[in-house]
């Protein structure tokens, strides 16, 4: 029967024993703290206490009714009180503060820990478990056992898995001369900052692949395939690294101010199409950015004047220029079904990919503009190689033509058929130049356009080989079809078998080994009605008056050897204009 009984007894004793009020002790010697207890009883139970660090950390774990502090201890009091306010101060930071022990276990917080890992019991915990165990980045591997050995601050950066990261300052807690067992650490979240800093680097990263066309990777490539190459790096990386679906390119025609689609992704096909111009009005949002050179974003589509449909259902917009050396070369636009989806942020990432992009169609460029430079060359070399030759059979079969009065119809049609394949000869070496070198890519140095050349058939009479070369030289250059005679006689026959077509200018020396230029003038007129002759001449003074005589004629100019290219040029162009103002003159005469 007393077992029970004792049961009963030790259960009560247990039960009160949980119930007993707690009281943390800071004071002296054992005799103090025993006559503490004799004084409160025992319904209260005391913890004793080393240190202040010691008081907050069991005020944060347990369920503590006060402290009680000896009078002798009373600084260290003050310590605590100063503690316990400042932990509502910390309470109300952004950032997290926690104490740690040796074993880096969370003593104190001030519930950021909490918040952020969204665990309520921290305080006991681990510091690295509460955080998922992160990867520790650096630059300092092992930041609390640094502080803790060296009684200096540490810092480091954790990447968390939830891809959350988090810079943390640790600096241990000098009481005395022994060495530290506790650290306060600061845990500032700077995930934000970190994904801006890769997506930054993604960035860069992207805009090194739109320009890595390396020779051995493009050199199989037309033009056409590379823009399509670099379409699909810009495509990628928009996608993947923006993280953008609706992507418009538009590049600036610098003569006439257009704005030219090169690429559009999820633009609506009359958007994609529409005509634009550089213009700050009445051309969207894309005219003006191309006109300013400034970047724009387009919060809510529906209230801005300046926006035009681009995507269905397009909310907002951010275009900005594409800038090459500071000079606006295109637009680059992306739009999203949201409003407001694009911030300064949005601009600066887009800014910097932009100008990679521009890099990048400029080096297509080069490549391009490379390319042209070696077919004008290819295409030089085999005139240079081929004219004279070309020149010799048309010279040869007009001879034989003009010699035989009766000769067999059979033979003056094959003669007939020489002269058309000769003259095909000199059409198809520029078809092939044309064709070699990309049509978008710009004029090489030295051949620079000039309309009113291109396809003119021009004769020129000299019996000096090396002038016949450099007719060549300078005028294939320009798309005109030269030919050449080494005499008058030559250039007679030439004339006269030149038709349907006719010469739109002869270039002549005064003086050739069979006739003077004036005696040639009056062959020439003999075979044709409208003879746009243009003389040249080597000589101060003009022995047999051609000059005079074929002024009455009509002669107007006259170039003097040596004559630069500009002004051989000029008088081809005066000749021809001359011709369509009022009509075919019978001679022309270019001046220096």
């Amino acid at each position: 029967m007393f077992e029970p009984q004792a049961s009963k007894s030790s259960a009560s004793t247990n039960a009160a024993a949980t119930e007993r009020t707690k009281i943390l002790y800071l004071g002296g010697a054992q005799d103090a703290q025993l006559h503490l207890q004799e004084r409160l009883g025992d319904d209260v139970e005391i913890v004793p206490l080393d240190s202040t660090l010691k008081a907050l950390a069991l005020m944060g774990r347990g369920d503590y009714a006060g402290v009680f502090v000896d009078a002798d201890h009373f600084s260290e009091a003050s310590d605590v009180g100063r503690l316990l306010q400042n932990d509502r101060i910390l309470q109300g930071m952004p950032d997290g503060v926690v104490l740690l022990d040796s074993e880096n276990c969370v003593v104190w917080g001030n519930g950021r820990l909490s918040e952020w890992t969204k665990r309520n019991g921290v305080l006991g915990q681990n510091f690295y478990q509460v955080l998922g165990s992160p990867e520790i980045l650096g630059p300092d591997f092992c930041p609390f056992h640094t502080a803790l050995s060296t009684r200096k601050s540490s810092a480091s950066v954790l990447r968390c898995n939830d891809n959350r990261y988090y810079r943390l300052h640790a600096a241990p807690l000098l009481d005395s001369s022994e060495a530290p067992t506790h650290l306060v650490v600061t845990v500032h979240d700077v995930t934000a900052e970190m994904l801006q800093q890769q997506k930054l680097e993604a960035i860069h990263q992207a805009g090194n692949e739109l320009g890595d066309l390396a020779p051995d990777d493009v050199a199989d490539l037309d033009y056409n395939e590379r823009v399509a190459l670099l379409k699909e790096n810009i495509l990628h990386c928009m996608k993947d690294v923006l993280h953008l679906d609706v992507i418009e390119i538009r590049m600036l025609d610098q003569e006439t101010g257009d704005l030219k689609p090169l690429m559009a992704v999820g633009m609506e096909p009359e958007a994609a199409v529409r005509q634009l111009e550089a213009s700050e009005e009445g051309n969207g949002v894309t005219g003006y950015v191309a006109s300013t050179g400034k970047s724009y974003i387009c919060g809510n589509a529906t209230e801005d004047p300046l926006y035009l449909e681009g995507c269905k259902g397009g909310r907002s917009s951010l275009t900005v220029p594409l800038l090459l050396q500071e000079q606006v070369i295109g637009t680059l636009n992306v739009e999203s079904p949201e409003s407001d989806a694009f911030d300064d942020s949005d601009q600066q990432f887009l800014e910097i990919f932009a100008r990679n992009v521009a890099m990048a169609l400029n080096t297509l460029e080069l490549l391009a503009a490379e390319k042209a430079a070696v077919a004008a060359a290819s295409v030089e070399a085999i005139h240079a190689a081929v004219a004279l030759p070309v020149d010799d059979i048309l010279n040869d079969a007009v001879n034989i033509m003009e010699r035989s009065a009766n000769i067999d119809p059979e033979i003056a049609s094959r003669l007939q058929h020489i002269l058309r394949n000769a003259r095909d000869i000199k059409r198809v070496i520029q078809k092939v130049g044309q064709n070699m070198a990309p049509a978008q890519a710009h004029p090489t140095l030295g051949a620079e356009t000039r309309p009113l050349l291109a396809g003119r058939r021009i004769l020129v009479v000299d019996a000096d080989e090396a002038v016949r070369s450099s007719a060549h030289e300078l005028l294939d250059r320009y798309h005109c079809f030269i030919e050449t005679a080494h005499d008058g006689a030559e250039a007679r026959s030439m004339v006269r078998n030149v038709a349907p077509e006719k010469y739109d200018v002869i270039i002549s020396d005064i003086r050739l080994p069979d006739m003077s230029g004036y005696e040639l003038l009056l062959k020439l007129r003999e075979v044709t009605d409208h003879v746009p002759l243009v003389l040249m001449t080597g000589f101060g003074y003009d022995r047999d008056h051609t000059i005079v005589k074929a002024r009455r004629e009509g002669l107007k100019f006259v170039l003097y050897k040596p004559f630069r290219l500009d002004q051989l040029v000029s008088a081809i162009e005066h000749t021809i204009e001359e011709q369509q103002k009022q009509g075919p003159p019978d001679v022309l005469l270019a001046d220096d």
